[in-house]
């Protein structure tokens, strides 16, 4: 867990994704539409991607993709789209030094 706390608190915004996941591919998309180059971690390309997806899930982040911002796991792709759709992922992401508007 140390390892994935050493992960996230490295960039502002933070993705857990897999290839092969459409989920991922629409999260880590909505987040790049928006301006913010987030640093992604593809679990299935990464070494030891199978150990971090564990230490995500001890973390409260048990699916992928798995969305961090300054450092706190949002939650999922339901989270993420729930924050677009109240108009409060924007906010998030400018107050983590992603986005300058």
């Amino acid at each position: 867990m140390e390892r994935v706390s050493t992960m996230v608190s490295q960039n502002p915004v933070v993705i857990f994704s897999k290839t092969s996941c459409c989920m991922s591919h629409t999260i880590k998309s909505l987040i790049r539409e928006f301006g913010v180059n987030p640093m992604v971690y593809e679990l299935d390309e990464i070494p030891r991607g199978r150990e971090i997806e564990q230490a995500l899930s001890r973390l409260g982040c048990p699916n992928v993709p798995a969305v961090f911002i300054s450092g706190e796991c949002v939650g999922g792709a339901n989270e993420v789209m729930t924050l677009h759709l109240n108009r409060t992922l924007k906010p998030m992401l400018t107050r983590a030094g992603a986005l300058w508007l």
